[in-house]
């Protein structure tokens, strides 16, 4: 066995111990096949308000720019799907499922600094950095190389044996790993049920999302005032939005998460409608402390409630 294979080892199972469901190895090099995608992309302004998307754009490309003698990109997969989904009825105000519990970035974070420490106490000094939806990545498209899974036509990365509810990390690291497969075949086939499905109609291509038109986008990203053409379109969704998701068959396979943190508080597995419609700022800090809905914060949801007609600007 050689050194690159011992590592690759080491790499696996740490990220076992620690509760990651996957955990794919590629090697740390420019993604030429991507540039002329994400030059299009941001060339047609699918970014919408994100202008720090067009920023770094070679370092989005090559993580050695990230990481100073990078050899080894680890892709890393945490379930999210929730044991139960909160009540989603015709009338009820929707939630992503991403955000039912504590934020991921710091549960997620905790966990790759300590396989960081963990790969220097096993093989010495190295150089890395850890990622969570934090840096310029492409996390997606190295998910693919690592053999994780194939990029949908909702953009999402999708796994045959879990779907796509699922948060994506990454470990850039000077370690030498001897490198897992990408996944080539497009196993989304003749389906186009995400793409008929959006409320939006934000899917304007295989594979290829304008984020500006995307319910997450207008929920959270978005500072200014919904766009009127938006009205009626938005399916009661006041912080992300789950139907591609929802709709794809591949999900079909999602299994319930194992991360505690990721729970539900019990103020908002029973929140109501009528709360939604009659929320304080006061309660909106006890329901979501330590919820990624605060990045929104709850000027950002009183409009989102406003735009949806549930709530009014009196309250």
């Amino acid at each position: 066995m050689t050194a690159s294979d011992r590592h690759a080892q080491l790499l696996k199972a740490t990220a076992k111990r620690l509760g990651f469901d996957f955990c794919g190895l590629a090697k740390a090099e420019f993604l030429a096949e991507e540039a002329p995608k994400l030059e299009e992309w941001l060339r047609r302004d699918y970014q919408g308000q994100m202008g720090y998307l067009a920023n770094h754009f070679d370092k989005r490309l090559d993580p050695r720019k990230l990481v100073e003698g990078a050899k080894t990109v680890v892709s890393l997969v945490y379930n999210y799907y929730p044991e139960q989904v909160l009540p989603e009825g015709s009338e009820d105000i929707k939630l992503a499922k991403y955000a039912y519990g504590k934020d991921y970035h710091e549960v997620i974070q905790k966990k790759l600094q300590e396989f960081l420490t963990g790969l220097h106490d096993e093989v010495g000094e190295i150089n890395g950095r850890s990622f969570v939806d934090s840096a310029p990545i492409l996390e997606r498209q190295w998910a693919q190389r690592a053999g994780l899974g194939w990029i949908g036509k909702n953009s999402l990365l999708l796994n045959r044996r879990l779907g796509s509810f699922f948060f994506l990390a990454e470990l850039v690291i000077d370690l030498e790993a001897t490198p897992d497969l990408p996944i080539t075949k497009d196993y989304c086939g003749t389906c186009t049920a995400c793409m008929d499905a959006c409320p939006t109609e934000a899917i304007v291509a295989p594979g290829v999302v304008d984020a500006s038109r995307c319910i997450s986008y207008l929920t959270i990203e978005l500072k200014d005032a919904i766009p009127s053409s938006f009205a009626g379109k938005m399916d009661n969704w006041v912080f992300g939005c789950d139907v591609c998701q929802d709709v794809c068959p591949w999900n079909r396979f999602s299994k319930p998460n194992q991360e505690p943190a990721f729970t539900p508080s019990s103020d908002l597995a029973t929140f109501t409608s009528k709360g939604w419609k009659e929320l304080t700022e006061e309660t909106f800090k006890k329901v979501f402390s330590g919820s990624a809905v605060n990045r929104t914060k709850f000027k950002g949801i009183k409009r989102n409630l406003e735009f949806l007609n549930l709530d009014s600007p009196a309250n």
